[in-house]
C-alpha cells in the first residue's frame, strides 16, 4: 500500500512550512473529505477533483495535487500539521476548526448551502415545527454534525432537545427506516443527504427548513497569501460560466461556488455550540 504522503510529498510541505508561502511553479496539496457517505477509493477522489485541483493550480501557477482523508483523524492531524495548502471538506465544522484553531481561511463554499430538514410522514397531521413538541425524533448520532446542526435549529426555534423524545441512529437513512415503520413522528436529515433528494417519492414530507450553513467548504493554510485566494475565488465564481468548469462542478456534484459565506463560517462553531 503505497504511503499517504511520499517522503519528496513531506520535504516540500516541510520547506513550504518554513518559508512561509507557497511560491509559483511549487506543488501543492488539496485534501478532500467527503465525511462518512460514500465509497470512493484514493484513485476515484483523485479522478472526481483533480479538474478542481487545476483550476486553483493554474490561479497559483503551481501544481497541485489531490490527497483523499478517508479519517477524520488523517484530515484533522494533517490541517493541525499544515501539510495541506488547501482542505475543502464536510462536515463544514473541520474547515471551520481549521479556520479557527490552525491558521486557515476561508476561500469558498459549495452551493447550495446545508439545511437541516426536519420531515414528517406526508400523512402526518404535523403542520407546523411548534407542534413537534412532545413527538418521537428520530435525529443522526449524537456525536455527529448534523445532529448537532440540527440541535441548534430546533434550540433556535424554542425546541429543547434535551426535554423532548429523541431518538438517535446511526445513519440518516435510518431516520426514514424510523418514520416508515412509526418508530418515531418526526426525523431530522440533512438538505444534502440521500433521504432528502428523494424524499418526496419515498412518502415524506418537509416540516421546517433551518437556517442556511455553508456546505463543503474550501479553506487555505496560511501558506497561502491574501492575493492568491482571491485569484482562486475568481476561477472559482466562473466555472459556471464554461461548458469546461460546468463539467468540474458537475464531477464534484455542486452547482457552484460561493466566496461570500466567510462570516458565517466564523460563527458555525459558535453557533454548534463548540
Amino acid at each position: 500500500m503505497r504511503p499517504l504522503f511520499s517522503l519528496s510529498e513531506l520535504l516540500l510541505a516541510g520547506c513550504l512550512l518554513l518559508c512561509g508561502s507557497t511560491p509559483a511553479n511549487s506543488t501543492v496539496i488539496l485534501a478532500i473529505s467527503e465525511g462518512t457517505s460514500g465509497g470512493l477509493d484514493h484513485a476515484q477522489v483523485i479522478a472526481k477533483y483533480q479538474g478542481l485541483a487545476n483550476v486553483i493550480g493554474g490561479a497559483l501557477k503551481a501544481k497541485v495535487n489531490v490527497v483523499f482523508a478517508r479519517e477524520f483523524l488523517t484530515l484533522e492531524n494533517g490541517m493541525k500539521a499544515g501539510r495541506f495548502e488547501f482542505v475543502m471538506a464536510r462536515p463544514s465544522d473541520y474547515p471551520a476548526r481549521a479556520m479557527r484553531d490552525d491558521g486557515y481561511s476561508y476561500v469558498a463554499s459549495a452551493k447550495p448551502d446545508g439545511h437541516c430538514f426536519i420531515i414528517v410522514p406526508k400523512n402526518s397531521p404535523l403542520t407546523t415545527l411548534a407542534e413537534a413538541r412532545g413527538k418521537r425524533i428520530a435525529m443522526p448520532e449524537q456525536v455527529s454534525y448534523m445532529s448537532r446542526f440540527c440541535a441548534a435549529e430546533l434550540r433556535d426555534r424554542g425546541i429543547d432537545l434535551s426535554k423532548e423524545k429523541v431518538q438517535h441512529v446511526r445513519e440518516q437513512a435510518a431516520v426514514g427506516f424510523y418514520l416508515d415503520n412509526q418508530f418515531a413522528d418526526v426525523g431530522a436529515i440533512a438538505s444534502y443527504s440521500g433521504l432528502a433528494r428523494k424524499m418526496d417519492k419515498n412518502g415524506f414530507r418537509l416540516l421546517h427548513k433551518s437556517v442556511a450553513q455553508p456546505y463543503f467548504p474550501l479553506v487555505a493554510s496560511r501558506k497561502i497569501r491574501p492575493e492568491q485566494i482571491k485569484l482562486i475565488q475568481k476561477e472559482l465564481l466562473t466555472l459556471s460560466s464554461s461548458p469546461e468548469g460546468e463539467d468540474i462542478l458537475r464531477r464534484i456534484g455542486i452547482d457552484g461556488f460561493d466566496t461570500g459565506a466567510q462570516e458565517r463560517m466564523a460563527e458555525l462553531l459558535k453557533w454548534l455550540g463548540q
